[in-house]
């Protein structure tokens, strides 16, 4: 006779193989509950890696127009779900296609510590990368194939531990990569502390972030990306955006869009980061645009109208910029055009 929980796990294996990771979510299970069954992370894996470059960046295309139409113009691209070196590269080669073919700005992430694959240990998948993938970045970087602004780790209980999220992040920072990870997100594992320390340009998720961890990104400018969408969508509890912000720390904010947490609209997470989060309206704003763009080291040339930076914006058919976020949905009607680098790139 199976358990409840051996019942359960199977039900999700059978509900990843119909219908995906997100119909498990609907319906009430856990994010690690879908990994552990086989879904989230490796449910994605397995179907990037069966599909070829072109399909993937027929599909990013796509998923970067719908983008475009919710009014963003600068994005952040993350690999992460091709775990060996040549998926991860085959990853970062789409991402640099669309960097050079598509009007929208991308920073490229390399995420190939998104999670631990099979067969390995933590321990050994962090000696694969450090030994094997970074250099190859390394070297395909100073050739010109492949920019890459940042790297990411998936600091998690279960997934890489502290210690070896820090070996990987700083031998990223060794070869000229600025640090954005996920940290304290399921679990509080002092993971804003390490950022911190290592000077992290900016730390995603944050729900399980400490006082100390707050305090310390404050006093090292280093930004918490708070991602409402993913708290909502993995009923996680909200975070502590109002203690961030009085504390001094640059919160930014950004969509999460991945299976997870599947939304294009940024105006749509500004309005729920002011009403789950409870900031106010020109705090969303700042946090969607120039402390979104520090955050991915760009807010010298992004995320401001300001004589010397790139001429992004959008016009929109209201008599206040507020509506963009009271309109709960709304911004396919609010939003006329999307100028990128002064050219019209979206026209209702």
């Amino acid at each position: 006779m199976l358990s409840e929980n051996s019942f359960r796990e199977k039900r999700l294996k059978k509900e990843l193989t119909v219908l995906g990771n997100a119909s498990c979510q609907l319906a009430g299970a856990t994010y690690m509950e879908i990994h552990q069954a086989g879904g989230g992370i490796n449910f994605t894996v397995e179907h990037t890696r069966q599909a070829s470059e072109e399909e993937l960046f027929i599909s990013l295309q796509q998923r970067l127009q719908c983008m475009i139409r919710a009014g963003t113009t600068l994005v952040e691209c993350k690999s992460g779900y091709g775990l060996s070196l040549d998926m991860e590269l085959k990853m970062l080669r789409v991402i640099e296609r669309a960097r050079r073919e598509l009007d929208i700005g991308i920073s490229a992430t390399y995420c190939g510590a998104h999670s631990v694959p099979k067969g390995k240990t933590a321990t050994e998948a962090a000696d694969d990368i450090i030994s094997n993938h970074l250099p190859k970045l390394n070297e395909l970087g100073r050739s010109g194939e492949i920019h890459v602004d940042s790297i990411d780790v998936f600091c998690e209980k279960g997934v890489f531990d502290l210690d070896s999220t820090r070996r990987i992040l700083q031998n990223g920072k060794d070869i000229g990569l600025q640090i954005n990870f996920h940290g304290d997100e399921l679990h509080p594992m002092k993971a804003a502390e390490l950022g911190a320390e290592l000077g992290a340009q900016a730390i995603s998720h944050l729900e399980e972030v400490s006082d100390e961890g707050i305090a310390a990104m404050a006093t090292a400018r280093c930004s918490a990306v708070l991602l409402p969408t993913t708290a909502y969508m993995l009923r996680l509890k909200q975070p502590r955006a109002r203690k961030m912000l009085d504390e001094g720390v640059i919160v930014a904010l950004g969509s999460d869009f991945n299976p997870n947490a599947y939304c294009f609209s940024m105006p749509v997470v500004m309005h729920l980061a002011c009403v789950n989060m409870r900031m106010s309206m020109p705090e969303a704003l700042a946090a969607a645009t120039i402390n979104a763009a520090y955050a991915l080291g760009k807010s010298h040339t992004h995320g401001s109208l300001e004589v010397g930076k790139q001429g992004d914006l959008i016009i929109i058919s209201s008599s206040r910029w507020e509506h963009l976020i009271y309109q709960f949905g709304g911004h396919h009607e609010l939003i006329e055009y999307v100028i990128a680098k002064g050219k019209v790139i979206y026209k209702k």
